[in-house]
């Protein structure tokens, strides 16, 4: 029966395997985010005698409007590997699986938008509030120290306006303000560096503090963007480059695909 399959294709001449093989990509690629407002999937497969040996000759995805373990909203992401040797079985079964790993050029969008709102997510929370380190307790008398409120405005040449408030626990909000200049570090870390601290919007008795405090928050998002916490099961990203362009923040890179993850 299969022998029969490969000669088949539609009337606009798509081949049989491509079809299958994009349908069954498609609900693959859907599970990977929590939601999304679109996903699409082209794989080549020409002719589809080929994916009988599990050989595919290209798989592109472009999705719009995805979220990322329920928190997380990337505004586009797109990846697109070269050949990939695949596991014809599994297609069949309605799954897609690698039969060796590979990698695909990727790249990432984020909206101003998006990433205030990962501010609120439990995963960044708990990186900023009730901190306990002997910095920052001796500035507020042996209390844990949290910062709120942040918010972040993106500017030109890959620098970001921050804003926030140090919560001392004691009844003190001590106001942040700072320009920070935005990078990679080995190719997957996001590193935060060369800021400059305003302390205009402090009142005076406060500026002291409130440069202590803000150098604080930069070691802390310096140590908080590493894409290894944000992996989805078998995926590794990788940059190569990231850029400021309007009210969005443009990653370039590539991902490492040992397997294909089913769940965000």
């Amino acid at each position: 029966m299969l022998g029969g399959l490969t000669g088949l294709t539609d009337p606009k001449g798509t081949d049989w395997g491509e079809r299958m093989l994009n349908t069954v990509a498609s609900q693959t690629i859907r599970h990977l985010f929590s939601a999304s407002d679109s996903v699409e999937v082209l794989v080549r497969c020409y002719p589809s005698s080929k994916l009988l040996q599990g050989s595919i000759d290209s798989f592109k995805m472009s999705g719009q409007g995805l979220v990322i373990r329920k928190d997380f909203a990337v505004e586009e992401m797109s990846f697109e590997t070269d050949a990939v040797a695949i596991d014809f079985g599994s297609v069949l079964a309605g799954k897609l699986n690698l039969k060796q790993p590979t990698q695909a050029v990727a790249q990432v969008v984020l909206s101003e938008i998006g990433i205030n709102q990962a501010f609120q997510a439990e995963l960044v929370k708990k990186r900023l509030l009730n901190l306990s380190e002997p910095g920052l307790m001796e500035i507020s008398g042996g209390e844990p120290v949290s910062f709120t409120q942040v918010q972040i405005e993106l500017l030109p040449g890959n620098r970001l306006h921050l804003v926030a408030k140090a919560d001392l626990n004691n009844g003190e909000l001590i106001p942040l303000a700072m320009t920070i200049g935005i990078g990679i570090e080995k190719r997957r870390r996001v590193s935060f560096k060369d800021p400059k601290i305003e302390l205009d919007q402090a009142p005076e008795e406060q500026r002291q503090i409130s440069q202590t405090l803000s150098m604080a928050l930069v070691g802390i998002l310096d140590n908080m963007v590493d894409l290894d916490r944000f992996d989805l099961d078998g995926v590794k990203m990788r940059l190569n480059r990231l850029e400021t362009e309007g009210k969005k923040l443009i990653f370039s890179g590539y991902a490492e695909i040992e397997r294909i993850p089913r769940s965000a």
